[in-house]
């Protein structure tokens, strides 16, 4: 199976990533998080294939982030209300995302992507 690349093309981050995936000739379809974002169902698949913990599916330096207060809302929410919040803005995902249906990656570190997808 091909790995899905959800990105932001301004972000710098997300752009290292692609251009690590590219470097190493792995093939992607990638999605654009903000115009096609996951689904609340695709989120919970991502996060249960994952094995991280919810909140770190959060874009917690974003803009929308601070703006919607998340830090405090975030503290007493239960995994239900966590997706339901991360269904609704492409922007308070962290990202990239990376999968193949069996592996999950969070943001870009080039070692965790070493590891995960060469």
């Amino acid at each position: 199976m091909g790995l899905t690349l959800y990105w932001y093309p301004k972000c710098g981050t997300c752009r290292n990533a692609k251009k690590w995936l590219d470097s190493h000739e792995l093939q992607y379809e990638s999605i654009h998080i903000v115009e096609n974002p996951p689904s609340r169902t695709e989120i919970e698949q991502l996060y249960n294939t994952s094995g991280l913990e919810l909140k770190k599916f959060f874009n917690t330096s974003g803009q929308k982030y601070r703006e919607q207060g998340l830090k405090d809302k975030l503290k007493d929410a239960s995994e239900a209300e966590m997706l339901d919040i991360l269904s609704t803005d492409g922007m308070l995902l962290k990202r990239p995302i990376v999968t193949d249906g069996t592996k999950v990656t969070v943001g870009f570190k080039e070692e965790q992507f070493e590891q995960t997808w060469n």
